[in-house]
This record gives C-alpha cells, structure tokens and sequence, in this order.
C-alpha cells in the first residue's frame, strides 16, 4: 500500500528512509564516498602524498618479494593435479622434450628401412649432440618410434638445463636440424616440443600481445580528449588508472606468496585496471565540471560529486568485486588468480577515484580545463545533457511498451544462437591457424603418430618401485594400452628407483582429435588401470598429459557453472538492494544483465561456432567458442554492466528525491548521464576491441565478446530497455516491501540542491514502501 510523504513529516525519498530536513543540523556527509571525497579536499596535500606513498610502497614491497607463479599442482583438482603434486614433491622436473619428425615429402619417397632415411637420421643425432645442449638422441631404430606405414620417424632428446628457461636456450637445437634438414633436401624434417613451440608463439605473439596492451593507453587518452575537450582533464583518469594498476601489480607480488598467480591474471587486470579505472574517474570528474558549469564554487561542485558520482563508483566497484569474486569458487587456480587479480585492481581504483581524485580536483580547480583543444564538437548542452539521447528518450518514454517489445526482441534475437552453443578447448589449428609452420608440424606428427605430440603420462608413484609385483604390473601396462586400442604406441618407461617413480607414457589413439583421445583416455583410467594397478596396495597412478588436463579442466568447469552463477547473481541482488532500498531496481538490475550476457553469447556463437561475419575479425574455421570463455565473460560481463546500471539509476533516484515524478526523474536521468555513459562505453569497447585484433582465437573471442556486450549494455540495455521498463513500472520502481525494513540501509544520500543557494523543499514525493 503506498503513502504520500509530504512537507509535513520528516521527507522519505525512494524506499520510504527518512530524509534529512531539519534546518541542516545533520546535513554533512555520508557515506564512505561523501566522507572521504570531503577529507580529500580539505587535505589534498596529503591525500596526493598519500596515494603516491601506496603505489610507490605497494611496487617497491612487490618486486622485492617477487612474484610467486601458481604451480601445476594448484591448478586443477582431479588426477592431473595428483599427478603434478607427486611430481612435485619428488623433487622431479618435467624435462622440456622435443622431437625431430623425419618423413618423406610424398608417398613416392624413401621410407625409414632406406639408406638415405637412415643417414638423415644420422645427421640428425650428430648435430643435436655437438650442440651440447640436449641429453643423448634417441634413435627411431632402437625406440621403434616408426609410424605404421613406415615413412616417418622420430628422433627424441630433452634440452639440458631448466624447463622453465628451455625456450630461450632451443635455438641452437633448432638450427642443428635446419642444418640436416640442408644436407637431406629429399626428406621433411622438422623440430616440435614445449620449448620449441613456446619459442614460436612468443615470437609470433607476444609483441602482438603487448602492442596492444600498450595501445591501449593512448586510445583511452584519445577517447577522453574528445569527451572533455581539454588535455588535463582527459590525462587524470588515465593516470590514476595506470597508478592503480601499478599499485595492483605490487599487491598482486605480495598476495602472490600466499595465493600463486599467472601471467594471464596479469594480462586480464591490465585489462580490466584500464577501463574500470578510467571509468570510474570520468564518472566524478564529469559530474564535478558540470556542477561547476551549473554555477557553484569549487568545493561545493567536489562535494556533490562525491556524494552522488563517488557512491555510484562505491557502489559499482563493490559489485564488481563481488562478481570477480566469483571465479574464486571454480577451483580452477587460473580462474582463481584471474579473478582475485581483476578484484584487486577494482577496489584500488575505486579507493583511488572516491580519496585522491577529489584531491586532484581540488588542486587544480579551473587547470584542469588547461590544454583545451578547439574544434572538438561535444555532442551535449552546457548541464552536461546529451540531445542525441534526449531525442532517442523522448521516443521510448513516448512508447514504452513498444519500445520494451522491440528491444527485447532484438536482444532475444541476437541471443537466440547461444542455445546452440559448442564448447571445446581450441586445437592448435583452430587456436593458431595456418599462419605458424610449426601448427602443420604438429598436425603431421599427430597423423603419423596419433597422440605422439603429448602423450598421457601416467605417474606411478609405489613404496617400492622396484619391487616384483610393481614390475611386472608396469609391464602389463604397457602391453594392455596398445591391446586395449588406447594407444598404438611406443609405449615408454621411464623409472627412478631413488624416488620410488616411474613414468609410462602413452600415445593416445585420436591425437588431436579431442574427442577421440578424451575414448582412449576414458579406456586407460576406468578399464585398463584398475586391472592392473587395483590389486597393488601402496600403488598410485594418475593419469595426466594434454588430453587429461584438458578434460579434468572441463569436467571442474561444468561443476562450477552453477555455484559461481548463483554466488555472482545473489550477492548483487543483496547489494542492490542494500544500496537502493528497492527491490523492483535490484531484480530489474539483474535481469538486465543477464540479457547483455546472453547477447554476448549469441553473439560468440554466431561469429566464432557458424561463421556469420567471422572474415570480417579473422576468426573463419574455428567452429567452437574456447571451453572457459563462457563463464568468464559471464563473471565480468556481470560486473561491468553494474557501473553503467548504478550510475544512471543512482542519478534518476537522486532526481527522484528531489521532488521529480518517475517519468521525470527517468528522463533526467538517463538524459544526464548519456554523455559520460557513451564516453565510458566507447573506452571499453575500443580497449577490448584491441584484444579482439590479437592472432589468437581465445583473446580475439574475448575480445569481441567483451566488446560488443559493453556496447550493446551502453546503447540498448541503458538507453531503451532501462528507461522504458521504468517508465512502465512508475511508482512500483520503489517498491520496498515491509520484510525487508530491517536490512541495512546503505543509500547514504548527499542532499544535492538544484540551485547554488538552498533549495526549497521538494514536492510531496508518492512512496510506496509495502
């Protein structure tokens, strides 16, 4: 039932909290923002000198510890995290192997039985052994590492020295068989292996990958001088993100010590650093220079900044932590990291917009229009409105059903492919495709020796490894995988009787064909290994490898699907409610986000799975969007969509509690908040889009998936379905029913006055609170 608050009774704004007219008594800040925004001003040496002493603290303390690197044992749970744990604590390094294919050129050519074959592999081994650089060459003839028709060969060795530095110490090993594969025209030969691929792939895309990290910087710039027209103003949220994200990369070292991370986690809080950081600063400075240009002194226009702009990015970057907090309920040690990485950076930045940001301001007070560029247009009136979107407003709140039915429409159209959606783990051909030689390298060695390229290992971990009835089960092994059909072999052992191991590695029937070895695989963990090994007392034997790896990855992440949605969208409906005191906005909030989401993912589906429009970004036979893309983007997508949501929500609640009707207070709203909204946006989708130009398909899928679910929240979820479904809504927008009375209440609203002098009090506001 609602009731009208009026002029006679303490005023309640939306969700029935009393207001605070009472002669001023009470009028100073509230709030975390409003408060620190204040103190910020008052003390803007100190609060610069103080941020500057965190950053430069964070980054010192940080790289002196360095950074701890997550271990293979901490990414998974399953067998191949067993496995990689056994491995670990026998002090055993995986040495970096590699292999030498040698194959005829046609059908027509030598096989391994001739003289010409045989003498390359001579050269082979000879020139690997004079460079000093691996352990002693296997020969095909004494492995039997000979492919079933006879014309290919391998020739295996390991590069001496650590696994970890192996690639930067392979090209000596990579020009001895370029050296035979000179003195042996008439046969292929060709080198593949951890370090040799690692090698290939950071030369053809690591500068690729920092190009556009480092692009990124100077786009975001870009972008801002033309919102602001004036080169300080655009050049403060791009330095207090980069500081942010330098603070962060300092923390991270330190967490790093008791939580490993990776370098993908540092790639996506760059990412994530730059366009929450950014953003969040060009909400508050947008608001701040249009209080100013709306005529009130320069402490007055930090202090409503604060109150309204800083709660919206508090606010905004509380739930964008708790989405990122959902990675950490996958297990997944690469998620994890990722996700603690991206919460970090987030609730720096947002700490550094609502402390020192005011500070900044405050020093430089009209400067920070210095630098001004002419000739810029700025699409927006002198209050900051954008006329483009006023046009658009007047339409849909003119038409709300209408323009709900069509927006809806659209989106569930564009959705519509997610329904059909694949998953898989790229292979290196759809990951990479033709434009590395050592992709068709790894193909042929798959098709010559299926499985031969990473074969699945199985740690065999015993009190004695030496014992008869180990042995002897070793054996049966190695004879029922290629009985079985897991394997057509070789089959290796490797043991180390000081440490009680052994290692039997087994190429799998399938190679790369995931689906394929995924059978083979299935037929060595539930038939052949509980034959032998499951009378053994003592016995461990784990299976792990690519393969493994890559299903027990899917496996874990189909089981966190759930939980991580249910944590992600939960706690932001709480927060949501906490922090408006509506229960209509909260699930109206919700609800909106899960539509971008699903758009991305029809989205994803429609470029990279059926191949509509994928020459245009370079994505043509991929035919599957990579296993863990999904419920990443779903995580930061979740989060990323908040700061558009609460910030135009926040600014139609506070002209809602100045005394506007619904439909008013949604036009001024949105009307508003456009400009800085499509500003915010455009970084985004141009900072993502970067990635989405990147060689490889997952950063290009991310990309684009990233940039277009931003785009389409900022244009159709903001400035069409939002307005409209309030406007339908009306008075229902602030509906808090009478159970929830006694949640906390964290809307701490700062009385912002539409004029510089005091206002009078707002019209009677209709409420309904249950």
């Amino acid at each position: 039932m609602a009731r009208t608050v009026g002029q006679t009774e303490t005023a309640g704004g939306p969700g029935g909290r009393p207001g605070r007219r009472n002669g001023g008594r009470d009028a100073g800040p509230r709030g975390f923002a409003a408060r620190a925004g204040g103190w910020s001003a008052r003390h803007r040496w100190a609060a610069v000198g103080i941020w500057v002493l965190f950053v430069l603290v964070t980054m010192v303390a940080g790289t002196a510890v360095g950074q701890k690197d997550l271990k293979d044992s901490d990414q998974l749970k399953g067998e191949t995290s067993q496995a990689a744990r056994i491995i670990e604590d026998a002090g055993i390094e995986d040495p970096a192997t590699e292999r030498v294919l040698l194959a005829a050129w046609d059908a027509g050519g030598p096989g391994a039985k001739d003289p010409e074959f045989r003498a390359a592999v001579a050269a082979v081994i000879k020139e690997v052994k004079a460079t000093g650089e691996a352990t002693e060459p296997s020969s095909p003839y004494d492995t039997g590492a000979i492919s079933e028709d006879g014309r290919s060969a391998l020739v295996q060795f390991d590069v001496r020295g650590d696994p970890e530095t192996a690639p930067e110490r392979v090209d000596p090993l990579l020009k001895a068989v370029a050296k035979a594969q000179d003195q042996h025209p008439g046969l292929r030969i060709e080198q593949i292996g951890g370090a040799s691929m690692e090698k290939v792939f950071e030369k053809a895309f690591g500068d690729d990958f920092k190009q556009a990290e480092y692009s990124a910087v100077p786009v975001a710039l870009g972008i801002l001088l033309i919102a602001f027209g004036a080169l300080v103003a655009a050049l403060v949220p791009v330095v207090l993100a980069i500081t942010a994200i330098m603070a962060t990369i300092g923390l991270m070292g330190l967490i790093s010590q008791v939580m490993p991370m990776t370098d993908t986690a540092n790639s996506v809080m760059l990412l994530v650093g730059l366009a929450v950081g950014v953003d969040y600063c060009l909400f508050y400075l947008r608001r701040e220079r249009e209080e100013r240009a709306a005529g009130r002194d320069a402490a007055t226009a930090i202090r409503i900044a604060a109150a309204t702009s800083g709660r919206a990015v508090v606010v905004s970057g509380v739930t964008v932590c708790v989405a990122m907090g959902g990675m950490l309920f996958t297990g997944i040690g690469e998620f994890e990291s990722m996700g603690l990485a991206s919460l970090i950076v987030v609730a720096v930045a947002m700490v550094g917009s609502v402390t020192v940001l005011p500070a900044l301001l405050s020093l430089l007070g009209e400067r920070v229009e210095k630098g001004r560029v002419p000739f810029l247009a700025r699409l927006k009136k002198g209050n900051g409105e954008s006329r483009f979107w006023r046009a658009v407003l007047g339409r849909v709140l003119k038409r709300p059903v209408a323009s709900l039915v069509i927006a809806t429409g659209a989106l569930a159209a564009i959705a519509l492919p997610a329904v059909g959606m694949k998953t898989q783990e790229l292979k290196l051909d759809q990951e990479f495709g033709s434009s590395v030689p050592i992709v068709a390298t790894y193909e042929r060695l798959n098709e010559a020796f299926p499985g031969g390229a990473e074969p699945a290992t199985v740690v065999v971990r015993a009190d004695d490894i030496d014992a008869a009835p180990v042995k002897r089960a070793i054996g049966t092994f190695t004879e029922r995988a290629v009985s079985s059909g897991a394997s057509q072999g070789p089959v290796k052992v490797e043991s180390h009787p000081d440490r009680n191991i052994a290692f039997i590695s087994v190429p799998l029937v399938g190679g790369s064909d995931q689906e394929r070895a995924e059978k083979s695989l299935g037929l060595l963990r539930d038939e052949v290994r509980p034959e032998v090994f499951g009378t053994l007392s003592g016995v461990e034997a784990p299976i792990t490898g690519q393969v493994a790896g890559s299903k027990d990855f899917n496996d874990q992440l189909s089981g966190a699907v759930v939980p991580v949605f249910a944590f992600v969208v939960v706690f932001a409906l709480v927060l949501m409610l906490l922090s408006f005191r509506s229960l209509t906005i909260a699930v109206t909030s919700i609800v909106l986000n899960l539509l971008s989401v699903g758009a991305a993912y029809g989205i994803l589906t429609a470029v990279f799975q059926h191949g509509w429009g994928a020459s245009l970004v370079g994505a043509e036979g991929v035919g599957a969007v990579v296993a863990w893309l999904p419920l990443f983007l779903f995580v930061i997508l979740f989060g990323l969509s908040m700061d558009y949501h609460v910030f135009v929500v926040s600014r139609i609640r506070e002209a809602k509690l100045r005394g506007m009707d619904t439909r008013d207070a949604i036009s001024h709203g949105v009307v508003t908040t456009a400009g800085v909204v499509t500003s915010a946006a455009v970084i985004m989708v141009a900072v993502f889009a970067i990635f989405g130009t990147l060689s490889m398909q997952s950063m290009k899928q991310m990309g684009v998936g990233l940039a277009a679910a931003v785009l389409i929240d900022a244009t159709v979820i903001r400035g069409v379905l939002l307005p409209s479904v309030m406007a339908l809504l009306g008075d229902a927008n602030w509906y808090f029913p009478k159970w929830l009375h006694r949640l906390p209440d964290l809307t701490h609203d700062e009385p912002a006055p539409s004029e510089p002098a005091a206002t009078t009090d707002p019209a009677p506001l209709r409420v309904p609170v249950g």
